[in-house]
């Protein structure tokens, strides 16, 4: 196990990532507003589950990849911001408010919700930079296992991140019932989600290695 202070330092670092909206966030959000607070904490579990695969190969040196085979890295991008504009566009193009959903609304299975937690996760090629860049600071080999150090900073990374993405599951369904008090802005937040969803893909695709 890695000293104290090395692991509070570590903590440290995780709060400043887990703090700033990006695509898991937008998702959990989106997910809790339409399929309730049970389908965020699901895409909370699927994006937690890709932080410890993104960990793992870091642990097993398969992401210097990216550092070996420069395309690798571009292919994900692409693959990411696909995957967030495929996002945008059925967010705007569902049938009833992500705020308020109607009576009827299909509800998505919660392997789906899982998987796509995962997906949002591992298909960020900024989070696997960000593991490979910070993780090894913080694994001592004379410590034992290189896995299993891998395997905690990934489990201290997920419970500080599950405090603001909770925040958010709490605070989406009681603004999703606001909103639904009030027919006409119900499709305005689901406008300005889709448009986010559409940034953040564009942001993903111009992107560059820095």
């Amino acid at each position: 196990m890695p000293e104290t202070t090395t692991l509070i330092v570590f903590a440290a670092a995780c709060v400043a990532l887990t703090i700033t909206p990006g695509p898991d966030m937008m998702l959990i959000a989106s997910r809790s507003l339409s399929q309730g607070r049970l389908a965020g904490l699901l895409t909370y579990a699927g994006i937690a589950t890709g932080c410890y695969l993104q960990a793992l190969a870091v642990a097993l040196g398969l992401s210097q990849l990216f550092l070996l085979v420069p395309a690798a890295y571009d292919i994900l991008r692409w693959i990411g911001a696909a995957y967030l504009a495929w996002l945008a566009w059925t967010t705007l193009r569902a049938g009833s408010s992500l705020f308020a959903p109607s009576a009827d609304a299909a509800r998505m299975p919660s392997r789906t919700i899982f998987l796509q937690g995962i997906l949002s996760n591992v298909l960020n090629p900024k989070m696997a930079l960000f593991m490979l860049a910070l993780l090894p600071q913080f694994i001592e080999p004379e410590a034992g296992s290189v896995v299993t150090q891998v395997v905690v900073l990934a489990t201290i990374l997920n419970a500080i991140g599950f405090i603001p993405n909770g925040i958010v599951i709490l605070m989406a369904g009681r603004l999703g019932r606001a909103v639904a008090a009030r027919p006409r802005l119900a499709r305005l937040p689901q406008k300005l989600l889709g448009a986010v969803f559409g940034a953040l893909a564009l942001r993903l695709a111009l992107a560059s290695r820095d």
